[in-house]
């Protein structure tokens, strides 16, 4: 017997990007549900003209893509198997039907995830930085990105998604499956194509931000994930910027030398890894250096969280578009 497959797409003013996304998923699944995220263009419309439902979040309770993700589960009809999409992604033909054989084939496993790839990776630095981070070998993992197929099941046993976790909130998901005993698997398979559509600095440098504070919020909440990450922020984007500026202050060029010196490093050793990976040089070098200069707003949104968290301030999703 084949598992039936429904689709929560969450998206907020995505025009063009969810069009392709819920064509994409016309004759994959049996229900398409969209959750709206106050949309000022005409998303909802042209969701509900192409057959989708629609959830309208209330806009007096603060957005986070958890809570959307959840709501549109709350939807969601007779599904053993849902299927779980940013709006400004599409979804790869016959994805769903992969990902459904996989999971009726194994009862112990709750999740699969495939391969994400970028539309115009070459459109700019920052597409092409996503398309260097979404790719991961195959096989089983610890977590994955918002694009996944979860057991029905699983995912209301565990609650769904922590809506009070406004970045990495995939990955939390993940790691309480993880820790209820179940399996997550990342196909060998396309499973998106997914439009960055990134080319500003400045939206980079907030993206960059949002990461950090998921390092932040998720690994405090499963302790070690996410560990390695805070090491390299707290030294790259927080110790090592101290010293160079308290250097500087005090004419210590030698300090601030010194620092500079280990950021090439840092840098050269990232780029040999890139080159590795099988980017051309000049990419590698580029990537490198965006890289090497993360830490620092990745610093930014460690210390938002820990700052909002030892206020007790409520969660407040951080855009970057």
């Amino acid at each position: 017997m084949t598992g039936r497959a429904a689709a929560v797409v969450i998206g907020r003013n995505e025009g063009a990007r969810l069009e392709r996304c819920l064509t994409s998923l016309q004759g994959q699944v049996d229900q398409i549900i969209y959750v709206d995220s106050g949309s000022t263009d005409d998303s909802v419309a042209f969701a509900r003209a192409l057959g989708c439902e629609v959830v309208e979040l209330d806009t007096s309770v603060p957005f986070t893509a958890a809570r959307a993700r959840n709501e549109g589960f709350d939807a969601v009809r007779d599904a053993d198997y849902v299927q779980f999409i940013d709006g400004d992604c599409g979804v790869v033909e016959f994805w769903i039907e992969k990902g459904v054989e996989a999971l009726d084939s194994d009862p112990d496993l709750a999740i699969v995830t495939g391969w994400r790839s970028e539309i115009a990776a070459d459109a700019s630095v920052y597409n092409a930085m996503a398309e260097v981070e979404w790719h991961r070998p195959a096989g089983e993992i610890a977590a994955c990105g918002g694009d996944m197929m979860v057991r029905a099941s699983v995912f209301r046993a565990l609650g769904g998604f922590n809506p009070t976790v406004i970045a990495s909130e995939d990955d939390e998901f993940c790691l309480r499956v993880g820790k209820a005993g179940h399996k997550l698997l990342r196909l060998p398979e396309q499973m998106t194509r997914h439009d960055t559509a990134m080319f500003r600095f400045t939206e980079w440098w907030r993206r960059t931000i949002r990461n950090g504070h998921g390092f932040a919020e998720v690994g405090r909440m499963h302790d070690p994930h996410f560990k390695r990450e805070r090491q390299r922020v707290w030294v790259y984007g927080g110790v090592l910027p101290l010293i160079a500026i308290l250097s500087a202050l005090f004419g210590v060029w030698l300090g601030v030398i010194a620092v500079l010196a280990i950021y090439y490093y840092n840098w050269s050793r990232t780029a040999d890894g890139l080159l590795g990976q099988g980017l051309r040089k000049w990419q590698a070098r580029h990537h490198a250096f965006f890289l090497t200069i993360s830490k620092i707003p990745n610093m930014i949104g460690l210390l938002t969280y820990h700052k909002r968290r030892l206020r007790g301030d409520a969660a407040t999703i951080i855009e970057y578009k």
